[in-house]
């Protein structure tokens, strides 16, 4: 665990200090990022708030239902979410005259989903009725938000399920979400400065 968690923290320091230097010669401020990034999630109900930090990563939080599933069994109920993203791609779609507003795009991601016990509807994980769950791993994932509003993420990664009172094991995690973005995207037409 400590080794996937190392591994994690050197790639985006590495990516971190990539695009610092990147934004040093090109100008300063998120480029293609939106800065902020709210929307709601109708698929798996939820929220969710995503907000740029360097010029093609952002961080991301929601809450909603998922599920997850490994060797010991499944859970299903309200999950947390969060996410430091990677975006490689936006440059790729800009030269193709593709949408990146509300960051569309394809990322890399450092993922971590806590599973609350509170509010579970549904598993087959034997042990005490009171465990929480938690996935820490990396995904790929695709987003794409569309000139009205609405918005599809779609992951797929693997990692370590850390169970509180029960087993702990390794196992995928497949996310998918639909919804709508809240807040004012920015423009898709070209400027010139």
């Amino acid at each position: 665990m400590r080794k996937i968690t190392l591994f994690a923290f050197l790639l985006f320091v590495h990516f971190g200090f990539s695009q610092i230097k990147g934004i040093a010669e090109k100008g300063s401020g998120i480029v293609n990022l939106e800065k902020h990034q709210f929307k709601f999630d109708l698929f798996n109900p939820g929220i969710s708030y995503e907000f740029g930090i360097f010029r093609n990563q952002s961080v991301s939080v929601d809450v909603g239902l998922g599920a997850a599933t490994y060797g010991e069994g499944y859970a299903y109920g309200l999950a947390l979410n969060n996410r430091y993203r990677y975006y490689h791609n936006f440059q790729r779609r800009i030269d193709r005259d593709k949408n990146v507003s509300g960051n569309s795009g394809n990322y890399i991601a450092a993922a971590q989903a806590i599973f609350f016990s509170q509010l579970r509807l549904s598993t087959n994980i034997e042990g005490p009725s009171d465990f929480n769950l938690g996935f820490y791993g990396m995904v790929y994932g695709v987003q794409r938000t569309y000139p009205k509003g609405f918005n599809f993420n779609a992951e797929l990664g693997a990692g370590f399920y850390k169970g509180d009172g029960i087993p702990d094991g390794y196992g995928p995690l497949v996310n998918f979400k639909f919804g709508w973005v809240a807040t004012k995207r920015k423009s898709t037409k070209p400027v010139f400065d």
